[in-house]
């Protein structure tokens, strides 16, 4: 996965917009690869499921607490990408009251599919989700890549969570040349 580009997909975003009336003053963005990674030096992590249970209580909370030690690492954004809609990712969001990661809706997950992240957990009634996996993207080449072990499509319960941690992330920023 090292110094491979990222696939050029387009996300499915909602962003607020004052001149939208009512109740949900939010318009649909498409966002490019381009437009989220470009010139820039980001940390992504993926995760099954918003309001899932490590999701929800570890692993997203704990990137949000560990951006502003990033940043100083030279990270420009941390993006949590899910198989997940912009709808669900954003009350997810709101209800962790997260602040800093910034939450990319993969709905169709034709990302992580494109990524070799897809997998099948349908025998939990979630259907196709993203495998945990973590990573340094720095102007659309993956310049590091982290994957929680035992990837696999065959029914089983496994969810690790040993690698794609932010103490890991950070240990890796802190001993990397920046670009």
């Amino acid at each position: 996965m090292i110094n491979r580009r990222l696939p050029d997909v387009t996300f499915k975003t909602r962003v607020h917009d004052p001149a939208v009336e009512g109740p949900n003053p939010y318009r649909w963005q498409d966002r490019t690869t381009g437009d989220l990674f470009g010139g820039k030096r980001v940390v992504v992590f993926s995760l099954p499921g918003a309001f899932t249970p490590t999701c929800s209580n570890k692993q997203c909370p704990s990137y949000d607490l560990a951006y502003a030690e990033m940043k100083k690492h030279g990270i420009d954004e941390v993006y949590c990408i899910s198989v997940n809609d912009a709808f669900v990712m954003f009350q997810w969001g709101k209800s962790m009251n997260v602040k800093n990661v910034k939450l990319i809706p993969d709905g169709n997950g034709t990302f992580t599919r494109r990524i070799g992240m897809l997998i099948d957990k349908a025998h939990l009634g979630f259907g196709y989700r993203s495998w945990r996996y973590s990573m340094v993207v720095n102007d659309g080449v993956i310049e590091k890549w982290f994957e929680e072990p035992g990837i696999n499509d065959t029914g089983t319960d496994q969810d690790p969570y040993e690698v794609t941690d932010p103490d890991t992330m950070l240990a890796y920023l802190k001993s990397a040349k920046r670009p």
